[in-house]
């Protein structure tokens, strides 16, 4: 392979695994203040595609503001799910909760596949991100540099954010201990529901930029990058966003790589993450940067 062709596979792997950590952040933030694995996020990342090819489609704004108003209107549909589907079991046992989100990603998709119909829609990529930049020899599109840094930004914002705002210290509050965090006058409630909207909105962030990079839409295009973006928060260490990042870095890269450096094995790129998820927990089960946390009641 010639120099040009390992970092053009760099590029890809960098991109793919921006996404991955995108949408990673999502579940990680989730997991850390309910130990709910929210197994509707990888639709909650379809639907944000969908809001946006019909806003492209239908509404006369300019395509940043439609991005912005599905981020939004996917957060606040993430915000009615955890109202509807996790609120209610709020105190049961957690294999209850559990199921629920089984349930409500089922229904999600099915709903999805009655509204939006189950042939594929071609995304409408707008003509910025259809460029291509070349840098010494390597050719990269423009989304496959505007991926990382994305990515990057956001999770600064949300790094700034948790570290340095009372509702983020409120979330790290209510992460390490639910008890404690009401006797200190945290409305519990009202933080659990922002944490779904946050995580929401940056699923629907990189469902736009997934459909960018890839563009097809279909209802069930959620169900492999959710697992996939599971796999990668949980490499990282669930409940940890930064090890969540990493893990998406890692996942993207790996499977990249692998199909670059051995064709053969094209056919298992998905097997990768699977692979990868178990070699990981059986050297550290709590990820690369978790830590162990107790047993919340």
């Amino acid at each position: 392979m010639s120099i040009q062709g390992l970092f053009q596979h760099l590029a890809n792997g960098i991109s793919l695994g921006s996404l991955y950590a995108l949408i990673a952040i999502g579940y990680t933030m989730v997991y850390g203040i309910l130990r709910l694995v929210n197994f509707a996020h990888g639709d909650i990342f379809m639907l944000g595609a969908y809001l946006t090819f019909y806003g492209m489609t239908y509404l006369p704004l300019p395509w940043w503001l439609v991005f912005l108003l599905a981020s939004v209107t996917t957060g606040f549909l993430g915000f009615l799910l955890e109202k509807l589907a996790y609120k209610p079991l709020r105190g049961q046992p957690r294999i209850t909760i559990l199921i629920s989100a089984i349930g409500a990603s089922f229904l999600i998709e099915n709903v999805a596949i009655l509204v939006f119909g189950g042939r594929p829609k071609a995304f409408p990529v707008p003509d910025i991100f259809k460029g291509v930049l070349v840098v010494g020899g390597v050719s990269i599109s423009t989304v496959t540099f505007v991926i990382p840094v994305v990515t990057l930004v956001l999770l600064f914002l949300l790094t700034w954010w948790i570290n340095k705002t009372k509702t983020g210290m409120a979330m790290r509050a209510l992460s390490k201990e639910y008890e404690a965090a009401s006797l200190m006058g945290i409305d519990i409630n009202s933080i659990i529901s922002i944490t779904f909207f946050v995580g929401s909105f940056l699923g629907a962030v990189g469902g736009i930029l997934w459909g960018i990079k890839y563009p097809q839409l279909v209802p069930l295009m959620g169900i492999i990058p959710g697992i996939k973006c599971f796999i990668a928060a949980v490499i990282g260490g669930i409940g940890n966003i930064k090890g969540a990042v990493v893990g998406g870095f890692i996942l993207g890269l790996g499977e990249i790589l692998l199909v670059a450096f051995l064709p053969a094995l094209t056919g298992y790129r998905d097997a990768f993450a699977f692979v990868l998820l178990i070699l990981i927990l059986l050297v550290k089960p709590t990820g690369l940067m978790g830590e162990k946390m107790a047993e919340k009641v």
